[in-house]
């Protein structure tokens, strides 16, 4: 997985259209997606006391779609300020604004917002088959036995089933990138937006899938097709924790982006007598803030909201009804 994702000439290093040529995120379905972040932002600003330099920092930016939009969805002051820093392994993409950085690693330091949308689903995971577990061959045959560092990880956060032909999908590796990209951010917020799951509902037999142009395709790790897997976004939050020294909050999309004011209500039907254009306008908002949010789509993403040196009652200030629930 990490060589046909990373390697010489994997799928996301070679040039060409990028993630959004293949698979659809949610920064992709839609702008109101990058409003909701800039909400986000305006208030986190405001919780550090309005900084000198705001940090965005974007963890598998593709193309840097979202930190491109950003600033027009800011007030001037805060956008004078701003600092857009994309990190990918790709080649930087032919006429990027000069002001976003272009970086292989999260840089240190950084003060206001960690993003990472669809990240940790590509950091390789392993997988590992039977009750005294082994590591499945990229053959479809049995390895050798895991390590103790991953019996370990699968012990605490995806016990055996008792299940014939279960698998589980190691995700040690994401918990550490993930520590990682929170260990980075000196003060503000690191956010993961990610398909997943809880330890109570582990996909029994995985989630393994390719995705090529637009369609699902065998997981084949031959650099032609994107593979990834649902990420144990319990486990990811339990290491961030770690670093941060404090409890992230861990809720559905649909929640976090309706906190931040994206509904799939539709306009009263008045409005298009009153005024066709708009509601033709907000008809088609209401249909893309449907996508977002809907449980069974995009909505049923998880965000992982990981507080760094900040109060928690800053914190319910920030997103109120994400916060104070947790």
């Amino acid at each position: 997985m990490e060589k046909a994702l990373y390697g010489e000439d994997g799928f996301f290093t070679r040039p060409g259209p990028g993630p959004a040529g293949h698979f659809r995120t949610s920064v992709h379905a839609s702008p109101l997606f990058a409003g909701a972040l800039a909400r986000l932002i305006v208030r986190l600003d405001e919780a550090l006391g309005r900084p000198a330099t705001f940090d965005v920092v974007d963890v598998g930016a593709g193309r840097a779609e979202l930190l491109t939009a950003l600033p027009a969805l800011l007030p001037s002051d805060l956008r004078e300020r701003l600092r857009r820093t994309a990190v990918e392994v790709g080649p930087r993409p032919v006429g990027l604004d000069p002001e976003i950085s272009w970086v292989a690693s999260a840089p240190s330091g950084a003060v206001g917002l960690l993003v990472a949308t669809e990240w940790l689903d590509n950091v390789p995971v392993d997988v590992a088959v039977g009750e005294a577990p082994r590591y499945l061959h990229v053959s479809g045959r049995p390895g050798m036995p895991v390590s103790r560092a991953d019996e370990r990880w699968l012990r605490e956060w995806w016990p055996h089933p008792g299940v014939a032909g279960a698998r589980a999908e190691i995700g040690r590796l994401r918990d550490e990138a993930w520590a990682g990209a929170v260990g980075s951010v000196s003060r503000g917020l690191a956010v993961a937006v990610d398909y997943g799951h809880l330890r109570d509902a582990r996909p029994v037999f995985g989630s393994l899938a390719g995705y090529r142009d637009g369609r699902r395709v065998d997981p084949v790790p031959d650099g032609s097709c994107d593979v990834s897997a649902y990420v144990a976004m319990d486990a990811v939050a339990a290491a961030g924790a770690v670093v941060a020294g404090v409890t992230p909050a861990v809720v559905s999309q649909r929640t976090a982006l309706r906190a931040l004011g994206v509904h799939g209500r539709r306009p009263p039907h008045s409005q298009a007598h009153d005024d066709p254009v708009g509601y033709v306008h907000a008809l088609a908002l209401s249909s893309a803030a449907a996508e977002l949010t809907d449980p069974e789509g995009l909505g049923g993403h998880w965000w992982v909201l990981q507080p760094r040196d900040l109060d928690p009652l800053v914190c319910q200030s920030v997103i109120p009804a994400v916060f104070s629930s947790t």
